[in-house]
């Protein structure tokens, strides 16, 4: 499985390695991702996700069931 947020889509992005010299080389930028269960109370199951550190905030923000759902409206989720 890729390194993509499945809430909020966040994935890997390129970028530069800057020295003092200004040499650059490039380099990429992982978002803080981390593999969580989360309780759905309407299925009565949990989930596993792999999420990063914004779309737990999204989740306690909004709910589990409302994040999923937005999620799978905009194609992060594919179950």
């Amino acid at each position: 499985m890729s390194r993509i947020c499945e809430i909020t889509g966040k994935k890997v992005i390129t970028g530069n390695h800057v020295s003092h010299s200004h040499h650059k080389t490039k380099r990429k930028f992982y978002p803080n991702l981390h593999t969580k269960k989360f309780y759905i109370p309407e299925e009565d199951r949990y989930i596993t996700l792999k999420v990063s550190a914004a779309g737990m905030r999204i989740i306690d923000k909004k709910g589990i069931s409302v994040a999923l759902k937005e999620a799978k409206e905009k194609g992060f989720l594919k179950q």
